[in-house]
């Protein structure tokens, strides 16, 4: 899918060099709707042309097709290369700095004639930029910001990023099935860290097969640069500019070097610690005894646990923040899994923001064996993300009807929701007599990032048809910090409201510390997707990795109750709040 990334990442770049001249918002939105609709497209670019299904696909005109042919054959479009004559193509990498916009760009190009990427930094930081015209302190203090938040972005990838990455890989490499035992992504991915570093991938296979299996990494599709080409160890850069390692060791080292190389650091140490007192050294390689040097362990992980007196430890939580005492008791708690989850909360249609219609929404749910789905497109506030009225939430209701009396004779249930804006006031953008008619509704904030909103979030659990608060902090990894915010008191009001806190996956927001939070007061969390499109469903195991990562247990996950146990969690708020 290679191909589908590099077509959608030109039709990205003529969208921000149209948007720098000025040109039509119409004709600038479709680029950028087309390049969308690449990236999130599970079929290959080049298949869908030489079938000819790429004029069915919605969002894709003609001219756009054409454009698309044009760069299969060529490697290059002609506006393309008509447009870089005209714009400082380098100084538009900068629009992806949270704050920064086109606008200050090119008035920092026009006014200052800045260029380049460093010559734009070095104005902000000189304070040449603050000479331009509506150029106050706060929005400067804004872009610096985000210029650091940029620049820590290019170290890290997020960990829907390494995810794709690792599953794009493993897929590359699935071609050679025949010659290795065992794959694995490991390091701080496997742990479903929020950001990752380099993306670490194990394989286990006999010592014949390892020279063919490096060759074949590295010629991946991607590669920009090969780093390192061994028999043990391969790294490789990306055309994104991220590395990727890939080991190989014995059938037999499997688990050792699995425990090994998922880490943590501190984790890690504590286990060699235990291994030590016990006449044992453990290493990628295996678990020896140290007297004799024998080795002992190492084929699975749970050898290599058991081996020491503990228990396996999930790698979500190997942090050495407690998980290695209760491990040794054997009292590690049971977390919640993916097989555990029946249903998803949080999603958008092309009726909003997102990608796909309703229906095909709806049937890729279904297909992934949930026993209910929320459909939650967005409200009127946000007018940006097409946002619905009360008028066409009702039209939605008589489609999703439609859709019911195909679907719940198959026992999958299609419940009406919304996800209403908290307004700055605390009030919320539909009125009650609506919210009384959706089955279940997310409420969230989407402006005044920079002001405290405890008060909004406290405000909208106390409305008694609100059932969960969307990403409660307002947090984006890499993009966003969150708003300020009175954890302590949104817990509380949670609890005793009897309202739902929302882990959004694709902006790792909760956080472990505060998923940890809501299990030790019994809040309930519910994992969601935020999904715009019908390839974003499948984040939900990544979504679980980050609840498992804050020790969320089965109990408190909404996710893990059947569509009767939704419905009575949603009356029992109403019962409460005395608007049954």
């Amino acid at each position: 899918m290679e191909k589908n990334k590099e077509v959608a990442r030109l039709f990205e770049k003529i969208a921000d060099m149209l948007e720098f001249l000025g040109d039509n918002h119409y004709r600038i939105n479709t680029y950028r709707r087309v390049a969308e609709v690449l990236s999130e497209t599970t079929e290959d670019v080049e298949e869908l042309v030489k079938t000819g299904k790429i004029h069915q696909i919605h969002g894709i005109g003609e001219s756009s097709v054409e454009k698309i042919k044009e760069y299969l054959q060529t490697g290059t479009v002609s506006l393309y290369e008509e447009l870089r004559q005209k714009v400082p193509e380098e100084l538009l990498e900068l629009l992806e700095v949270p704050g920064l916009g086109v606008k200050t760009l090119k008035l920092a190009y026009d006014r200052l004639k800045v260029k380049t990427k460093e010559e734009f930094i070095r104005a902000v930081r000189s304070g040449q930029l603050a000479f331009l015209p509506g150029m106050g302190e706060k929005k400067l203090h804004n872009i610096l910001r985000g210029l650091e938040l940029w620049e820590k972005s290019k170290e890290r990838m997020s960990l829907l990023e390494a995810y794709g990455l690792s599953k794009s890989l493993e897929k590359h490499l699935e071609s050679l099935r025949e010659l290795y035992h065992n794959l694995q992504s490991a390091g701080s991915l496997r742990r479903r860290k929020e950001t990752v570093g380099d993306v670490d991938i194990l394989v286990s296979a006999n010592r014949e097969n390892w020279e063919r299996i490096h060759k074949y990494f590295v010629s991946y599709a991607g590669v920009k640069e090969v780093l390192l080409h061994g028999e043990t160890k391969s790294s490789i850069i990306t055309q994104e500019g991220r590395q990727v390692d890939l080991r190989t060791v014995e059938p037999h080292q499997w688990g050792s070097a699995l425990q090994y190389f998922t880490g943590s650091k501190e984790h890690n140490v504590r286990i060699r610690d235990i291994a030590r007192d016990r006449g044992l050294k453990l290493s990628e390689y295996g678990l020896f005894n140290v007297d004799t040097g024998e080795w002992v362990a190492g084929r699975t992980e749970e050898e290599v646990y058991e081996m020491l007196g503990m228990e396996w430890i999930p790698p979500e939580i190997r942090e050495n923040t407690g998980e290695i005492e209760l491990a040794l008791e054997r009292k590690l708690p049971r977390l919640v899994e993916l097989k555990d989850i029946k249903g998803d909360f949080h999603m958008h249609s092309n009726w909003s923001d997102g990608l796909n219609s309703l229906e095909e929404m709806v049937e890729a749910c279904y297909r992934l064996g949930y026993q209910y789905m929320v459909i939650g497109d967005h409200s009127q506030s946000s007018r940006v993300a097409n946002g619905l009225d009360p008028a066409r939430y009702r039209e939605q209701f008589r489609l999703i009807e439609k859709l019911r009396e195909h679907y719940e004779p198959k026992g999958f249930h299609i419940l009406k929701g919304c996800e209403v804006d908290i307004l700055p006031d605390g009030s919320l953008d539909l009125p009650d007599s609506l919210l009384e008619e959706f089955d279940f509704v997310v409420a969230s904030i989407h402006s005044r990032f920079n002001q405290d909103n405890t008060y909004r979030i406290l405000k909208a659990m106390e409305n008694p048809f609100v059932n969960l608060i969307g990403h409660p902090t307002g947090k984006v990894y890499q993009s966003r910090e969150g708003y300020p915010v009175d954890m302590d008191k949104v817990l509380e009001v949670a609890k005793e409201t009897g309202t739902a806190l929302e882990l959004n996956t694709p902006r790792a927001d909760l956080s472990p510390e505060n998923i940890k939070r809501c299990m030790e007061l019994g809040v309930t969390v519910a994992i969601v997707t935020d999904a715009h499109a019908v390839s974003h469903l499948p984040y939900m195991e990544l979504g679980v990795g980050l609840a498992r990562r804050g020790w969320a247990i089965p109990e408190l996950v909404l996710n893990t109750r059947d569509v009767n146990g939704i419905r009575e969690f949603v009356k029992k708020k109403r019962r409460l709040l005395h608007k049954a």
